[in-house]
């Protein structure tokens, strides 16, 4: 299921930890491009605001730099058509 981690929790007990990004169910998170959110934008017609939103404090997240403004692409799989894709853009809470 990925990595693992272990450390001392506030009680002295080992906790053991995970990735969770790289569970099975946690669909690719990843920051478009300048460029490619520009070209995203034009193609749809839209501005950032209408795009729903993602806290920047998100656990899929963690791993990639990510500022408000940013668009991230979210790539799950699906039954019916193979993967789909979804767009988020990343707000402070």
């Amino acid at each position: 299921m990925g990595t693992t981690a272990w450390w001392l929790g506030r009680t002295g007990d080992f906790i053991k930890t995970i990735d969770i990004l790289q569970h099975k169910l946690v669909p690719v998170h990843e920051v478009l491009p300048k460029q490619e959110k520009e070209s995203l934008l034009e193609r749809l017609g839209v501005g950032e605001d209408s795009f729903p939103k993602i806290f920047a404090s998100d656990p899929a997240l963690v791993k990639i730099e990510v500022k408000p403004g940013d668009v991230i692409r979210i790539t799950r799989k699906s039954q019916t058509s193979g993967k789909s894709t979804y767009y988020r853009v990343v707000v402070d809470k």
